[in-house]
C-alpha cells in the first residue's frame, strides 16, 4: 500500500520561500506520476504543479509558473516543491499526490493517492 508523507510547510512573510518534500512509502516513486496539489479554505482543491515518471515533463498552474519549481529524486523516493516569491494567496493546504503510471490520463484527475497534507501560510 503506498502512503505519501509531506513535509516542509509553516509560515512565512510574502516574498519568503519555502520547501515541501514528499516521502513515498511501500513503493517505488518511479513507476508513478506525480503532483502537488492545494486547498484553501473555502476553495476548491487546486492543481499546482505535476511531473512525469523521469521529471522530464513538467506542468504548472498559471498562477504559480516562474515561482514554483516542481522536481523528483526517484533514488530517494522523494517529491519536492520549491516555492520562491511567495504571497498571501499561496495560502493553503498542501497535499502530495500520485497515480500509477498505468492509470495516468494526461489529467490532473488522474491522481488517486494523496497525502494527509501540509501547511503553508503566508502574511502580508
Amino acid at each position: 500500500q503506498v502512503r505519501l508523507v509531506e513535509s516542509g510547510g509553516g509560515s512565512v512573510q510574502t516574498g519568503g520561500s519555502l520547501r515541501l518534500s514528499c516521502f513515498c512509502f511501500g513503493g517505488t516513486i518511479s513507476r508513478y506520476y506525480m503532483g502537488w496539489f492545494r486547498q484553501a479554505p473555502g476553495k476548491e482543491r487546486e492543481a499546482v504543479a505535476t511531473i512525469s515518471l523521469t521529471g522530464g515533463t513538467t506542468s504548472y498552474a498559471d498562477s504559480v509558473k516562474g515561482r514554483f519549481t516542481i522536481s523528483r529524486d526517484n533514488t530517494q523516493n522523494t517529491l519536492f516543491l520549491q516555492m520562491n516569491s511567495l504571497k498571501p494567496e499561496d495560502t493553503a493546504m498542501y497535499y502530495c499526490a500520485a497515480v500509477y503510471s498505468g492509470a495516468w490520463r494526461g489529467l490532473a484527475t488522474s491522481f488517486n493517492i494523496w497525502g494527509q497534507g501540509t501547511q503553508v501560510s503566508v502574511s502580508s
